[in-house]
């Protein structure tokens, strides 16, 4: 369970009431013989409490003054007592309050008659009112009962829930059980069959519904309205209609406990520890999702891939994040990963989206996952779970291998020199983008020796005298000129002198716009004569100004020099290497796209 509430503050006010009797009767279960002015501040351990939590005890002569007023606003729950053979003690009742407030008539065994006639107009008019218990602190009569109503008001306030002067749920209650039967909703038909409701069922409460309990909540729904129930599931009015249900019939702690299993908090917001679980990460290290996480991420487009199209409309992508609170990606995404020729994110760009989240961002991906209910519905502690922390780099040189999936490559060139097209051209694309939907980063999969690797594209702005730190930070880097402009080179030697030429990291430089006439650099050197000196690969010719899709081998020349770092340039200028690796890739795109297919067969 998730709440905020470590203790109970419960204070019990108005005088010669009878209140610290009561409160005397509660705590030693005996009428006391001789009373004291005022009791004690009082602590009831949790483990001898109904909810577990721990309740302070205050009894307080209630004098209306601004010193009592921030007194009483320390409290989680207030006990107003009166008098119930004392009409003027009934008057004397007095509701301000942002906390919820129990009404508690006493010293039932001097009358016959009840007072519910007269305090229910004053529980009609104030939604603060929890309930009205009467009770004797004599016959001990209602005791146990009114610490049971006092912790229920705290834990399981109706105020959050439920408006009674128009009786029914409050907008954020919607909102939050909507939330809750979409994640339940494991096929999105917008029904909860059977298997989903036991899901649903053993989530929450840890026990399967029988099958009759669940034929009879159906046809409590059935009887109630005619579109609760449709092909022998619950909808979602009949879900709802169930919580208000519930609630009507003072059973709130149904719905807190479903609503704080699924991470929301006393004000029905899903609590900054449900969203942003400790996960501590070393330096030098990197996140990458695991293999559980991708199989949820799939499930989840799978879900929501109503067309079987292998991509999500714009309509679909619409109703996967119906979950969030806001839309978490802009237009940019379709510059950054692949999508299909209508402009749609494929399964394949859908998965590289995360990827890049992930590596980028992991917080707010703990955040993504945390919408989606990954800990609930995998049945992990948290989304911490679906996180790998990738060991130091620093270990992976040594070691001369890595397991990491996730290489980050920086795009760096002189403005105009080809950058945005050559991330573009990863992701099969001749440039065509709009500048307003313009995206830095690119990333989609490369194969490598039969390893399937996501390649990070990052294009660092050309501003020579502010890189930092983070624009230098990756696992191989490119430098890219625009082979028809003679100033273009230069750029690139400078920032490769200034910045790389003692690195560790590996550089390659691209001759862009490879089928324009290539003029004479206006540097000192050429930019082969450059590659040799600096035991550099020769300038990569490249154009992404073709009638069929951009070639890729580039792009697996670089994965395969981000996990192979130590590897001297000799190795590198390898023909045979190169071919080893190409190949390699070759065969497993092929023979990943008939897995893909036959997937898809079976989806």
């Amino acid at each position: 369970m998730i709440t905020k509430i470590k203790k109970i503050k419960l204070f019990f006010v108005l005088a010669k009431v009878g209140k610290t009797s009561l409160i005397m009767s509660l705590v030693s279960e005996e009428f006391p013989d001789e009373v004291p002015l005022r009791a004690e501040e009082i602590t009831i351990p949790a483990d001898v409490t109904p909810e577990r939590v721990p309740t302070h005890i205050f009894d307080f002569i209630v004098l209306f003054t601004s010193l009592v007023f921030s007194l009483l606003a320390q409290a989680n729950v207030i006990c107003i007592v009166y008098s119930v053979n004392n009409k003027k003690s009934i008057e004397k009742v007095s509701l301000v309050s942002l906390v919820p407030l129990i009404l508690v008539g006493n010293k039932s065994d001097l009358v016959e008659h009840s007072s519910m006639e007269t305090i229910l107009p004053i529980m009609n008019q104030f939604s603060e009112i929890e309930t009205c218990v009467e009770c004797s602190a004599k016959n001990l009569k209602n005791i146990s009962e009114l610490f049971y109503y006092a912790q229920k008001a705290v834990l399981h306030p109706t105020g959050p829930l439920y408006s009674p002067e128009e009786k029914e749920m409050k907008p954020p209650c919607i909102r939050a059980l909507t939330r809750i039967f979409k994640l339940s909703d494991l096929d999105n038909d917008g029904i909860l069959n059977d298997n989903e409701l036991n899901f649903f069922q053993r989530t929450c409460f840890n026990i399967p519904l029988a099958p009759q309990a669940l034929e009879d909540v159906k046809n409590v729904v059935r009887k109630n309205m005619s579109d609760g129930v449709k092909d022998n599931g619950l909808t979602l009015k009949g879900f709802l209609f169930l919580h208000t249900l519930f609630i009507q019939r003072g059973r709130h702690e149904t719905t807190w406990t479903v609503l704080r299993r699924f991470g929301h908090d006393d004000d029905l917001e899903l609590t900054q520890e449900y969203l942003f679980p400790l996960l501590k990460i070393p330096p030098d290290c990197t996140t990458e999702l695991n293999h559980n996480a991708y199989l949820f991420l799939q499930s989840v487009f799978d879900k929501h891939d109503k067309d079987r199209d292998c991509a999500l409309s714009p309509d679909e992508l619409k109703d996967l994040f119906k979950v969030f609170p806001y839309m978490p990606w802009g237009p940019d995404v379709n510059n950054t990963v692949c999508t299909n020729e209508q402009g749609w994110i494929t399964y394949q760009g859908y998965l590289s989206q995360w990827t890049l989240t992930t590596y980028l961002d992991v917080q707010r991906c703990l955040e993504y996952l945390g919408y989606l209910g990954y800990s609930i519905i995998q049945e992990q502690e948290s989304q911490a779970a679906a996180i790998t922390i990738t060991r130091n780099k620093r270990i992976d040189l040594q070691k001369k291998q890595t397991q990491r999936s996730v290489f980050r490559c920086n795009v760096l060139g002189a403005r105009g020199s080809g950058k945005s097209g050559f991330l573009q051209a990863f992701l099969g694309r001749n440039l065509r983008i709009r500048e307003d939907h313009k995206s830095y980063y690119a990333i989609s999969t490369t194969y490598v020796y039969g390893q399937e690797k996501y390649l990070l594209l990052h294009e660092v702005l050309p501003d020579f005298e502010f890189l930092s730190e983070a624009d230098l930070a990756c696992d191989v880097v490119c430098l890219v000129y625009d082979i028809s402009n003679p100033r273009s080179f230069e750029y690139c030697a400078k920032v490769y002198k200034k910045h790389f030429l003692d690195s560790k990291t590996p550089c390659v430089i691209i001759a862009a716009k490879s089928d324009l006439h290539e003029a004479r650099q206006y540097y000192s050197l050429s930019p082969l004569d450059f590659c040799r000196k600096h035991k550099l690969h020769p300038p990569q010719m490249f154009t992404c100004n073709t009638d069929e899709a951009p070639s890729k081998d580039i792009y697996t020349k670089l994965t395969t020099m981000a996990m192979y770092p130590h590897m001297t340039q000799a190795d590198l200028k390898n023909s045979t290497f190169w071919l080893r690796a190409s190949v390699g890739a070759t065969v497993f795109a092929v023979l990943g796209f008939a897995m893909y297919k036959a997937l898809l067969k079976q989806r």
